[in-house]
């Protein structure tokens, strides 16, 4: 089987990102952006998604911490997508419901190649949030756009329940993990690409 890794760097003004991972891993992770709450998602991500994943992020967080979760978000779509190929052999849908004390978020994906992103359902307010004294609420869907549209997939997310900013932010990121596992995993019954068309 050919390993479904990959291996990137990016680099601008603003940040530097370098990011391996692998779809066929444990969920073991080394996550370094300088923003902690965004290591603790993406370690989170790596975990239920059981995904490997390292991650070296630096940037301009004395400005903002967007330049550098922006950016982490692009470079991880892109290897996604680069690890995936062909997409050859892949269960293609993955669904989940995951709970975090109050907070219950779903996450549904389609690894379709057509990136689109339908997010909802989070409290007012909670884009403004501070989480950890840092990492605004609104990331959360940046991260996810810049995930969508860089790997060419297709996500939903909503949040169905929750008050606490930091269980309603690990909720979705959870959901996701769970639901691109299930969609990226190799499905023995499946002969070549999942789709009529012949292409993703």
């Amino acid at each position: 089987m050919t390993a479904r890794t990959a291996s990137i760097s990016r680099s601008t003004s603003e940040s530097s990102v370098e990011l391996e991972l692998d779809l066929d891993g444990t969920g073991t992770s080394s996550i370094s952006t300088s923003v902690p709450f965004f290591d603790h998602m993406l370690t989170a991500f790596s975990k239920h998604s059981l995904i490997d994943l390292r991650v070296r992020s630096t940037g301009d967080t004395d400005i903002d911490v967007h330049h550098t979760v922006e950016d982490t978000g692009i470079v991880l779509g892109q290897a996604i997508k680069q690890a995936l190929g062909d997409r050859s052999g892949i269960g293609r849908y993955g669904d989940a419901l995951v709970p975090l004390d109050e907070a219950l978020a779903q996450a549904v994906v389609d690894v379709s190649g057509r990136p689109f992103l339908v997010h909802s359902g989070e409290p007012a307010g909670f884009e403004f949030h501070r989480i950890g004294g840092h990492f605004t609420g609104s990331m959360v869907r940046h991260v996810f756009e810049a995930i969508t549209f860089n790997a060419g997939i297709t996500v939903h997310v909503r949040v169905l329940e929750g008050r606490d900013p930091h269980h309603i932010a690990e909720a979705e990121f959870k959901a996701f993990a769970r639901a691109m596992r299930t969609a990226v995993e190799l499905d023995p019954r499946v002969d070549g690409i999942p789709s009529t068309k012949g292409a993703l």
